[in-house]
């Protein structure tokens, strides 16, 4: 498994942890938001990783835009949710195409 792979699978759970509903939320408003802006981190290092290897880096993308407007309630839901299941795809197709 390479690394940007490998990326992918954590970001996109703890995308996925984010987006359940009422319990990330408000680890995120409790924590002043302090989770977006390290999931905005992680998602540039992913990105860049992904870069490097020539893996897909829509994910990353879409996670990068989801760490700066996911204060809106909402839209940060419904972005956190679809970037999990994008990303968590990603990482397995990037998976699948190692082994064979």
């Amino acid at each position: 498994m390479n690394r940007s792979s490998i990326m992918k699978w954590i970001t996109g759970a703890l995308e996925g942890f984010w987006a359940i509903p009422f319990i990330g939320g408000t680890i995120i408003l409790s924590l002043n938001w302090t989770p977006l802006i390290i999931m905005l981190v992680l998602h540039i290092i992913t990105l860049l990783l992904s870069i490097s290897e020539g893996k897909t880096k829509h994910g990353s993308i879409l996670g990068i835009i989801t760490s700066c407007v996911g204060f809106i309630p909402g839209v940060g839901w419904t972005m956190h949710t679809i970037t999990a299941i994008l990303l968590l795809i990603d990482a397995y197709r990037s998976e699948k195409a190692i082994e064979m």
